[in-house]
C-alpha cells in the first residue's frame, strides 16, 4: 500500500510519468535506511573533489579541492577527451573516545573522470598542486582548435 500526502494528491500539472517512480525510488531508499541503520551502510565522500572546468581558444582547465591530498598519492591521466583525476583521501585517526557532534569530511579512495568535448594533445598536458588546489591545463589538440577561414571574392 502506497501513503501519499495529501498536499501532493490529487496533482493536476503535467509531469512526467518517470517522475512518480523517481519519488517512489527515492522514498523506498529513505526507508530502507531508516530500517537498516547504518551497520549496512558504507561510508561515502559524495562528489569528491570538487572540481570547476573552464576554457579558453586553446586549453581547458581542470581546478579540483584537494586539501590535505599529497601529490604522490594522485594519480592523474589523460586518453582522448578524458582526464580521470584519482587518489585517496586520509584524515588523522581521532580517538575511540571522540563523540562527533558532526561528521562530513570522510577519508577513502575517490576517482573522478571528466568528459571535455573536445580531443586534448595529450603530450602536453601539465598538472599543478598549490594550497590544496590541484589546476591541471588540457590543451586541446589542433584538430579540435577552432581556425579562421578567409572568405575569397571573385
Amino acid at each position: 500500500m502506497i501513503l501519499r500526502r495529501f498536499s501532493e494528491w490529487p496533482s493536476w500539472d503535467l509531469r512526467s510519468p518517470f517522475d512518480e517512480v523517481e519519488r517512489m525510488r527515492r522514498e523506498l531508499d529513505r526507508l530502507s535506511g531508516d530500517y537498516t541503520g547504518s551497520v549496512f551502510r558504507l561510508p561515502t565522500a559524495g562528489v569528491f573533489p570538487l572540481v570547476n572546468v573552464t576554457e579558453d581558444p586553446d586549453n581547458y582547465y581542470v581546478r579540483a579541492e584537494l586539501p590535505g591530498v599529497k601529490t604522490d598519492e594522485l594519480d592523474i591521466s589523460v586518453t582522448g577527451e578524458t582526464l580521470t583525476l584519482s587518489g585517496e583521501r586520509k584524515l588523522p585517526e581521532e580517538s575511540e573516545k571522540a563523540s562527533y557532534h558532526r561528521r562530513e569530511r570522510e577519508a577513502g579512495s575517490f576517482s573522478r573522470v571528466i568528459s571535455l568535448p573536445a580531443r586534448l594533445d595529450v603530450d602536453k598536458v601539465k598538472a599543478l598542486a598549490e594550497d590544496g588546489v590541484l589546476t591541471v591545463v588540457l590543451p586541446k589538440a589542433e584538430s579540435a582548435k577552432p581556425r579562421q577561414i578567409a572568405v575569397k571574392s571573385s
